[in-house]
């Protein structure tokens, strides 16, 4: 499932804000079955989206990544 979202926890550079996003919404769409939502799932699927981009921010922040 969701195999075109990017893996996003980079050793050189965070990832972005929009890249965070960008992987929500490709979650989102993926788990609902919908592209776009109906304006009555819009509110929804939105606040889903910026939840977990939330969580995954937090995700990246707190892995513990060891360095060769």
């Amino acid at each position: 499932m969701c195999r075109s979202i990017k893996t996003l926890r980079n050793q050189e550079t965070p990832a972005t804000e929009e890249e965070i996003r960008a992987a929500a919404l490709q979650y989102v769409r993926k788990v609902s079955g919908y592209r776009q939502p109906s304006r009555a799932n819009a509110e929804v699927f939105e606040r889903s989206v910026g939840d977990i981009a939330t969580v995954t921010e937090r995700l990246l922040a707190d892995l513990v990544v060891r360095h060769p």
